[in-house]
């Protein structure tokens, strides 16, 4: 079977680098945001918008216009316009489902700066070649597999990084366990599996969360512009890739866990965007709780739910493993023992007490075992449709 795999490395860079890096990131952002202007105005006038082909035929006449382009390499500035388009049919798709209309942002300058390489790339051992940037050495931490697909280069606090995604071929392979698994995730414990471990939110976390406000309040002392604003921005930024950070390495580290140890792992089908949805209402319907439910909003969002069952999901394909999405209705509100279903169950966020049979257990270990349940109850009931065809 086929896999896709990135490779993140820390580019080694200096001024002159790191001024071509910018120089090539800034005529990306200019072709974006010239032809989201162009795509925004013609579909407010005409209800049409143009194409990634249509728009991309007027690159070589916008070179002639703005000469200082062709700094950039023609398929980096094409990458942005498909980025473009794909930013496009998300908004098409946010309104067809009833979503928050919304057309897609304008880059900004020093906001994610990056770009990407769709070939012309070439790798000897610890350097790359860039075109138009050059060769650049990098720390190189691990081998390269696979055929190379794309590179991107991007900017963060600490630096610029070369991202390399790669394409390979390897055998079928059978997983090395044959237990089934369902996680129920939360905010007081991170995930609680069927088979009783628990796994509690990253804990320095919210240590790193205050030195972030103290970063905060300091730099809005300052005057903008000057240069204790600049050092205490760029303190303000590393804070953040300090966090976020963190988040990622513990989220990987779980999920890696996880899907090593489990063939088969069951997890709930959660609408994380509705589930943190501002409280607020409008000015003649206003919400109710409206603080507590912005707190709560940021616990889930601190979380990574959504990168978490990302990582869940290739790292147990790679394995040979299987992973089964399950409606996440009632599962923290239904009886394991005998199926009775009632918010009464459950009138504490940690312990589960029937009122029926009062079977008793921790209440996130009984929704992983619902989950589980429902999750191979669904597995069986495709088993057997796919056998009957």
């Amino acid at each position: 079977m086929k896999i896709v795999k990135a490779y993140k490395y820390k580019l080694k860079t200096n001024k002159n680098i790191e001024e071509k890096f910018r120089q090539i990131a800034g005529c990306c952002r200019f072709v974006y945001n010239l032809f989201l202007a162009q795509k925004i105005q013609e579909y407010r006038t005409d209800f049409v918008t143009p194409n990634y082909y249509d728009q991309a035929i007027q690159l070589p006449l916008l070179k002639e216009e703005y000469p200082w382009l062709k700094e950039a390499p023609s398929q980096v500035l094409q990458q942005a316009l498909k980025d473009l388009e794909q930013a496009y049919k998300n908004f098409f798709r946010r309104v067809k489902s009833g979503g928050v209309p919304g057309f897609p942002k304008f880059r900004k300058k020093g906001v994610h700066d990056s770009f990407r390489y769709p070939q012309g790339i070439k790798i000897e051992g610890s350097r790359i070649y860039l075109p138009k940037a050059g060769w650049v050495s990098f720390h190189k931490s691990r081998s390269i597999q696979g055929e190379i697909k794309n590179v991107t280069v991007s900017e963060s606090a600490s630096g610029w990084y070369v991202s390399i995604q790669t394409e390979q071929d390897v055998p079928d392979i059978v997983h090395s366990s044959n237990t089934a698994v369902g996680v129920d995730v939360g905010v007081r414990v991170f995930a609680a599996l069927s088979d009783g471990t628990t796994y509690m939110p990253v804990n320095n976390l919210k240590k790193l969360e205050k030195k972030l406000t103290k970063v905060q309040r300091d730099l809005s002392r300052k005057k903008k512009g000057s240069n204790n604003f600049k050092k205490n921005a760029k303190k303000l930024a590393l804070m953040h890739e300090r966090i976020k950070n963190t988040r990622m390495d513990y989220l990987h580290k779980v999920s890696t866990e996880i899907s090593k140890n489990h063939a088969v792992v069951v997890l709930e089908n959660l609408k994380i965007s509705n589930m943190s949805r501002s409280a607020k209402g409008t000015v003649e319907s206003p919400g109710k709780n409206v603080k507590a439910k912005a707190g709560l909003n940021k616990s889930i969002l601190n979380q990574g739910w959504g990168m978490f069952r990302n990582m869940i999901e290739y790292k147990t394909k790679h394995s040979g493993g299987n992973i089964i999405l399950v409606d996440p209705r009632y599962t923290s509100q239904t009886c394991h023992n005998c199926g009775y279903t009632s918010k009464e169950n459950r009138k504490t966020q940690s312990h589960f007490h029937c009122t029926v049979c009062g079977y008793e257990l921790n209440a996130d270990i009984n929704a992983a075992k619902n989950i589980l349940a429902v999750g191979l109850t669904v597995s069986a009931c495709g088993a057997a449709a796919s056998a009957a065809q």
